[in-house]
């Protein structure tokens, strides 16, 4: 069985990740507007309609843009704690309310969908409501974390049991205190509810790494207070001073903010 990811954009203008099997796909979240969303699974021969589900880790714009559209109008399930439904249809952004596709996933308790096995997992963030995705397909582990303002106990627990991470690398701390953004806004993003920063993930993957883990996937970099090679490079270098090297031990890549991903495949 083989296994297909792919990111179809990951910044605060939009997140959404595509996970495959032959028989079973899902999205991670979808905060792009429906016709990116068509276009970039086009381009991989992949129709929307074919989606199997939905799985929306929190509230906020750029992760529910198409929600209510793929839900409502293609007829495709979406999956959320019933405290995110609930914030996703009085968002201002959500057009199309969710109704009959609604689906309530509760923390822990895993979801199977086909051939692919889905637990959400408590993340601290701002939303109404917030978690990650353990994803399991065969043998392969995906953890998606994204939008989170501190590893927990439990975050690191699930982190620790991918062979595939996709996590946030949200800003550069010395970037952010000089740059332009209100004082507030700034607190906000640097507190425990908010993002993390590159230090933050890098120190965590430096300290968690274990031969287990085959590639990382830095997301959700701010466009004002970070740039893709700084969070690379701080990264890399947090692994290499444990003698952990990309390339060798690992891959690690950086999402695009507006631009699909390359399309991975690996073997389940």
């Amino acid at each position: 069985m083989k296994v297909s990811f792919m990111s179809i954009a990951s910044g605060s203008s939009g997140n959404s990740y595509y996970l495959a099997t032959d028989t079973t796909s899902i999205l991670i979240d979808a905060g792009v507007g429906i016709r990116t969303l068509k276009k970039a699974l086009k381009e991989q021969n992949i129709n929307v309609e074919d989606l199997s589900a939905i799985f929306i880790t929190h509230d906020h714009a750029d992760h529910i843009k198409a929600a209510g559209y793929l839900g409502e109008k293609s007829f495709i399930p979406v999956y959320a704690t019933a405290d995110t439904h609930r914030g996703i249809n009085a968002s201002y952004c959500t057009k199309i309310k969710i109704g009959a596709s609604a689906r309530i996933v509760v923390k822990g308790e895993p979801v199977e969908i086909g051939d692919i096995r889905i637990t959400p997992f408590e993340v601290p963030h701002d939303a109404t409501d917030n978690v990650g995705y353990f994803v399991e397909v065969g043998k392969i582990c995906f953890t998606f974390m994204t939008d989170l303002g501190m590893i927990t106990e439990e975050a690191a627990s699930y982190a620790c049991r991918a062979n595939y991470l996709v996590i946030e690398a949200n800003y550069d701390l010395s970037m952010l205190e000089m740059g332009p953004y209100p004082q507030l806004l700034k607190e906000r993003i640097k507190s425990g509810t908010g993002h993390l920063c590159n230090r933050e993930t890098a120190a965590f993957l430096a300290d968690n790494y274990t031969d287990k883990l085959k590639h990382v996937w830095l997301c959700h970099l701010s466009k004002d207070n970070n740039h893709p090679e700084l969070a690379y490079k701080t990264v890399e270098l947090a692994l290499q001073a444990k003698n952990i090297i990309v390339g060798r031990d690992l891959e690690l890549t950086v999402l695009k903010r507006y631009l699909p991903s390359e399309l991975y495949v690996f073997d389940a």
